[in-house]
């Protein structure tokens, strides 16, 4: 499944980069518009839930709205 997230919060590119990073954790492939205020990610819906990424993305300081 693929996902866009607006996601407030995010600076520079050392965000982009702890974002990513904390996906790839668990499994998810991501890619951060920083212009956009976006993250798109994409999950199998098996292994991982669209909450437990939100939960993820809100862990490393940013938010999801």
């Amino acid at each position: 499944m693929i996902q866009i997230l607006q996601v407030e919060g995010m600076s520079c590119n050392h965000c982009v980069k702890t974002i990513e990073e904390a996906l790839e954790k668990i499994e998810v492939k991501s890619s951060v518009d920083l212009a956009g205020k976006s993250v798109t990610v994409e999950f199998h819906e098996g292994k991982v839930t669209l909450a437990q990424i939100k939960g993820v993305i809100e862990n490393q300081g940013f938010d999801v709205v």
